[in-house]
């Protein structure tokens, strides 16, 4: 894992083609590209498919936040391109082991999605079966109600990075919120609206681009 945090591309749109063209106009700018859990189910499986076609060198994620059935929707998603597949941490671990199994037939990864309840103990768990990726998450209604980023939310981050555990950090991002994490060993800060839906995306996304690189100097 680089040092540096990378920059992901949340796609939610609820159209396919106004996703592909944020994809399009965006994939210089950042590392890896997700087809969103709204875009999966607004636009199917084909989603990932037509975001692989279009960024071949891309990471590129599939945001099915999975809780049953692991093995045939990793089939899916893997199958149609995606390099990781996110899996609810509610998810049962035969669900988690299943989905695991096929994403490393296909070179891939699996990421645990925390969303709700968890412990430590959980994630010790997900570690026991070879998992080592997480998405720590400020959901869309957390961040309407006001949730903010806490000293709690940074304490739990950097118990999972000691169980090694790679996290993925979600919610409401901007470039001013990213000298919190500076202490957390961050694979990526994932940033949808953002940057979607800027008034000038690229200029955004290069604002994230610079605080990431002055924060993270190698």
């Amino acid at each position: 894992m680089s040092n540096k945090p990378r920059l992901q591309l949340a796609l939610d749109h609820t159209r396919l083609e106004v996703a592909l063209q944020t994809a399009e106009h965006l994939q210089s700018h950042v590392d890896i590209i997700e087809a969103g859990t709204i875009l999966c189910i607004s636009a199917g499986i084909q989603a990932v498919s037509a975001l692989r076609e279009r960024c071949p060198q891309h990471t590129l994620v599939a945001d099915l936040k999975v809780a049953d059935a692991g093995s045939t929707l990793a089939q899916q998603a893997f199958g149609h391109g995606a390099d990781w597949m996110t899996v609810i941490c509610a998810a049962p671990l035969a669900t988690m082991a299943g989905a695991r199994e096929v994403a490393q037939q296909h070179q891939g990864d699996i990421q645990i999605e925390l969303f709700g309840r968890w412990t430590l103990d959980d994630a010790r768990q997900w570690r026991g079966l070879g998992i080592r990726q997480a998405i720590y998450h400020r959901g869309r209604d957390a961040q309407a109600s006001g949730q903010s980023w806490g000293q709690q939310d940074l304490d739990l981050m950097k118990a999972l990075s000691d169980l090694g555990i790679e996290l993925s950090v979600t919610g409401g991002i901007t470039p001013a919120d990213l000298p919190l994490f500076k202490d957390i060993a961050v694979t990526a800060f994932i940033v949808g609206r953002a940057l979607a839906e800027a008034a000038d995306p690229l200029a955004a996304a290069g604002r994230f681009r610079s605080a990431i690189d002055d924060i993270w100097r190698s």
